[in-house]
């Protein structure tokens, strides 16, 4: 549209528009109107009427955040170890850990590209056996020294031994494929 057809338009809706001024007390009228309506009280801050609640609401929030933070980051998670519910306890879970970083290294130390993927699935299963005993250290904190779950306990250790074990015999058993699959000559028929 050209200049001349806006000023047109313009002068032929001229009488269309709202040009009105209202009253000097319209807006404290509305107001007062809408405070009927929803029931809350507000009080006047220079010429603008602000709500009450509002600004409390923000602070409380504020406020209970920050005790929140605070409570959270003071609070420890003291979960109790297998050693803490007898000095045989102690043995017998220094002996556990101690076997499985002997077996978890030898995994560790193996190289073999065949046996890679068996070690892959190794470290998996021992992984979700470590994430059940965090949840069995929280259980025993719960339950005192609930004797189910000192033997679950026990129980993982073990578990967690023989899946390592047994991944060592496996890699032994491809090593030895591996060797005598290299020392047969080669048949031409």
């Amino acid at each position: 549209m050209s200049k001349k057809s806006i000023d047109q338009l313009f002068k032929e809706h001229e009488n269309d528009f709202d040009i009105e001024t209202p009253e000097s007390n319209h807006t404290e009228r509305f107001l007062h109107k809408l405070n009927k309506q929803s029931g809350l009280q507000s009080i006047k801050v220079g010429k603008q009427r602000r709500r009450l609640w509002k600004p409390l609401i923000g602070v409380a929030a504020s406020v209970i955040l920050l005790i929140t933070l605070f409570i959270g980051s003071q609070q420890e998670t003291n979960y109790r170890e297998l050693a803490s519910v007898s000095p045989k306890m102690a043995e017998t879970e220094d002996f556990f850990t101690s076997t499985i970083a002997e077996e978890l290294s030898k995994i560790k130390n193996e190289n073999s590209p065949k046996a890679q993927a068996l070690i892959q699935d190794t470290m998996a299963r021992i992984k979700v056996l470590e994430k059940d005993y965090e949840s069995l250290k929280i259980d025993l904190t719960v339950s005192g020294d609930d004797r189910r779950v000192i033997y679950a306990m026990i129980s993982n250790f073990q578990n967690r031994i023989d899946i390592l074990q047994n991944a060592l015999e496996q890699i032994e058993k491809i090593k030895q494929l591996n060797n005598r699959s290299h020392e047969m000559p080669n048949i031409n028929i």
